[in-house]
């Protein structure tokens, strides 16, 4: 059966090639509705498929939107993924997302590949964005929404949630409950200490203790952002001699790992050890006990990423702080911090 073309979809209707495209594309130029009609209906009975790669070509655009994330297998990040995935589907584009697993060069990849595709534009979740792929950037002049996190190597605009303010506000809970400090599972050595939100969770923590007159020195322990390297920085920390009466940790993955330490360790929670997380996973109200945690608006700022890397004025001059979408977080009480949850 020969292929259905457009010439005959254009022909079936009683009107042109290119009201057709008009239809296909929702523009540029508006279409009577009895119009439009007439083509919906012809394409529908003559199965007509539009050659979306040829659509690309003419355009220099396609359906696409890129998305790069660290590691989609942490639960953050594939929520995240998926709430984008739903905002771009609404706008009627597909997402193809890659894993840089925290490799820069592997971010470059994935930067060079989903540039050369001609992708409507960039999502990118960046760990610690450098000069290379930030020039790789420049140089395609590509439309870049950095969300999550804000990387100094670009100026481009960023969707972020308030993670010092959050931090702050869970540190402060944990104190409000009479313990004598808290604890801090931080990012490790190669975490960035501009930029990203475990930073600012560090950051948060420490003005919380310093508010409440608790030096900190001491209590600030590395570690990876996965709760399987959690759970063995956990271990080692609760088996210690100086075991702190409560742990703010800077992701729920994190905090998760820690739960399981003190599960393994007998140590009961909260009886004898405070935990609480950032991020709000939805794998931490199934935790043992229930995990106390901060809560970003994970699909408003996945909406907000997608409508910002699909508007045609998003490279519109502007200072830092116009560029900047910051969401509000929120903690939710559980029962892990001491609270009947």
């Amino acid at each position: 059966m020969a292929k259905v073309t457009r010439d005959d979809v254009a022909r079936l209707a009683g009107t042109s090639t290119a009201v057709v495209s008009y239809v296909i594309n929702n523009g540029p130029r508006p279409v009577a509705p009895a119009t439009r009609e007439r083509v919906l209906a012809a394409i529908k009975e003559l199965g007509y498929r539009p050659d979306r790669v040829a659509q690309a070509m003419a355009s220099r655009r396609t359906d696409l939107i890129g998305m790069i994330v660290p590691d989609a297998r942490q639960p953050f990040f594939g929520e995240m993924t998926h709430a984008v995935e739903q905002a771009a589907a609404e706008r009627g584009k597909m997402v193809l997302v890659g894993n840089t697993d925290y490799v820069a060069e592997r971010e470059v990849h994935y930067l060079r590949a989903f540039l050369g595709m001609r992708v409507s534009g960039l999502i990118l979740v960046s760990h610690a964005l450098n000069d290379h792929a930030a020039a790789e950037i420049e140089a395609w002049d590509a439309r870049v929404v950095l969300l999550h996190e804000r990387p100094e190597a670009i100026d481009d605009v960023a969707v972020v949630t308030d993670d010092l303010g959050g931090a702050q506000l869970a540190v402060r809970h944990l104190l409000e409950h009479g313990y004598a400090y808290v604890a801090c599972m931080g990012g490790t050595a190669e975490t960035p200490a501009v930029g990203d939100p475990v930073s600012d969770h560090v950051e948060g923590w420490r003005r919380a203790m310093q508010e409440a007159g608790i030096p900190t020195e001491g209590r600030l322990f590395e570690a990876p952002y996965n709760r399987y390297d959690a759970y063995q920085v956990g271990l080692e920390l609760l088996s210690g001699p100086n075991r702190p009466p409560a742990i703010f940790c800077s992701t729920d993955d994190q905090a998760i790992g820690v739960l399981r330490a003190a599960r393994e360790l007998r140590i009961d929670v909260p009886g004898e050890l405070a935990v609480a997380g950032f991020d709000d996973v939805k794998e931490a109200a199934l935790t043992d006990p229930p995990l106390t945690t901060v809560a970003s608006d994970r699909s408003g700022m996945a909406r907000a990423a997608v409508d910002l890397v699909l508007d045609d004025g998003l490279r519109v001059a502007g200072s830092r702080r116009e560029r900047l979408k910051l969401f509000p977080s929120r903690l939710v009480v559980r029962r892990s911090c001491g609270c009947e949850g």
